[in-house]
């Protein structure tokens, strides 16, 4: 094999220094300068060139040509033979060279690092902070939640990873939320299913992650595969992670479930919500009341250890707090369970859960004696079950979930009537509601937002009515075509 020659060797070494960045440029600027000026004060030195009354020394001559390539002015007062004369603008001239190469280096390199901070590549130094990974809709909300949550804490942080822009995130967040307090918002660039890029959010200090579904065709896919990347990371901590995660179809539930094991919180958000329909449709208020204990405005569900009631029963746990309400049990080795048989015991390392203004105000009365008059306490017979009529006006992927959950709380006998214009709603509904028991279910297609439509549906016959808003459209105009539906309503 041939020998490079020396000028492609020397170009090639030159190529590669130039590949390391705005410090070793300074550096080689700075090296190069030094080397000039001590090379023409050495010439000027031993060839004798300096004027009468100049400091004969050596560093005198340097300093002279230090001056000179700092300041090119300082020349102009310059005496002498040509010859040095000559030497001194050769300094100078040096001088104009480096410092004009260094502004433009520091500027570049300025604005490189300004890109670098805009792209958000930059990995968090944090510890008991809160990492939502994804971006959602739904992240507006989680945000105000965490930010009314943390009201009282004097340092909380939180961390978005997202596969966005990072300016952009901050721009949204800004609009969306408004002002956060304390609260500060960290979002940074990147993919949440890669190890490189989870490391920036520094996940294995954090004290809970959010796991948002992406807005594509498969989010639960990008979720599970997140998990993965989490609990199996090379780098991950010994402790066990809080990780909550978001589900949006039911046949993915077993699989995160076997990948997230006890580490992770599955919220199957179709079926959550389905189910606070089928509730909240049946009673009214009850939308009113899941917000108030869901939301962190006002009161909210606690879990608390209260070991001065180890040893007592459940029923006597409800009437140890003055101000708070006791709900349910979370024993030391079990899942929660709420209102539990009046007799159980609670041992130590068990947690209350309990229904509180703030984490802080859960205080034991100290009463032992509340005044309870039992003999104003009088059971009432429920009345007996009679079939019922819904009408769902409208239709989304989760109307199956939806009228699946309805059918556990009606009557034999019950039907069910969706009227929407969505093409092959009815082999959805047929699909959907083939085993369904106590509820008869039919279909009609219909304009939902046509006042003739509705006035022929008799909608006063009917004991519930559900307004679903369209998912095949944009959510504003599916906004819209509710907000009409309601009004003729």
């Amino acid at each position: 094999m041939n020998k490079a020659p020396l000028g492609d060797r020397l170009r090639y070494a030159f190529d590669n220094f130039m590949a390391k960045g705005t410090i070793a440029l300074i550096g080689g600027l700075f090296a190069a300068s030094l080397l000039m000026i001590t090379v023409i004060a050495a010439i000027v030195k031993l060839a004798g060139l300096a004027p009468e009354g100049t400091p004969p020394g050596f560093f005198s001559l340097w300093w002279m040509g230090l001056v000179r390539t700092l300041d090119t002015g300082t020349m102009g007062g310059d005496t002498g033979s040509l010859a040095f004369l000559l030497s001194m603008l050769a300094v100078t001239l040096g001088g104009v060279f480096t410092v004009s190469m260094l502004i433009g280096i520091l500027n570049n390199g300025v604005q490189a690092k300004l890109d670098e901070l805009r792209k958000g590549r930059s990995r968090v130094i944090e510890s008991g902070h809160t990492v939502i990974l994804g971006w959602s809709e739904q992240i507006f909300s989680t945000i105000s939640e965490l930010v009314i949550a943390n009201a009282n804490q004097p340092r909380s942080c939180i961390v978005i990873l997202g596969d966005k822009d990072k300016v952009a995130m901050e721009d949204e967040i800004r609009n969306n939320v408004g002002r956060t307090g304390r609260m500060r918002i960290v979002c940074r660039s990147g993919s949440p299913i890669s190890l490189v890029d989870l490391e920036i959010a520094s996940p294995h200090t954090a004290r809970a992650i959010i796991i948002l579904s992406s807005e594509g065709d498969d989010p639960d896919s990008s979720v599970i595969k997140t998990i993965l990347a989490i609990t199996n990371n090379p780098q991950r901590k010994t402790e066990k992670y809080h990780i909550v995660a978001e589900i949006t179809d039911t046949k993915n539930m077993e699989v995160a479930r076997m990948v997230g094991k006890d580490e992770a919180e599955l919220v199957l958000t179709g079926d959550l919500i389905a189910r606070i329909i089928a509730q909240t449709c049946r009673q009214s208020g009850l939308s009113v009341v899941y917000t108030e204990l869901l939301d962190f405005g006002g009161d909210e569900i606690y879990f608390k250890e209260e070991p001065a009631l180890a040893g007592k029963t459940f029923g006597e746990a409800l009437l140890a707090y003055e101000d708070s309400s006791v709900i349910g049990l979370r024993p030391k080795d079990g899942s929660p369970k709420l209102n539990p048989p009046m007799d159980t015991r609670l041992q130590a390392g068990d947690q209350i859960v309990v229904i509180s203004e703030d984490d802080d105000t859960i205080k034991l009365s100290g009463l032992a004696d509340l005044g309870l008059n039992r003999a104003a306490i009088q059971l009432r017979n429920g009345e007996a079950p009679a079939p019922e009529r819904t009408l769902i006006l409208g239709w989304n992927w989760r109307a199956p979930s939806f009228i699946q959950e309805l059918a556990h709380y009606v009557a034999a006998g019950s039907a069910v009537s969706v009227v929407a214009d969505v093409p092959g709603m009815g082999d959805q509904v047929a699909w959907c509601c083939s085993d369904l028991r106590n509820q008869k279910p039919e279909f009609k297609v219909g304009d939902t937002t046509d006042r003739r439509t509705l006035d022929n549906l008799q909608v006063e016959t009917y004991k519930h009515v559900i307004v679903l808003s369209y998912d095949h459209l944009d959510p504003q105009q599916a906004d819209a075509r509710t907000l009409i539906t309601l009004l003729h309503l």
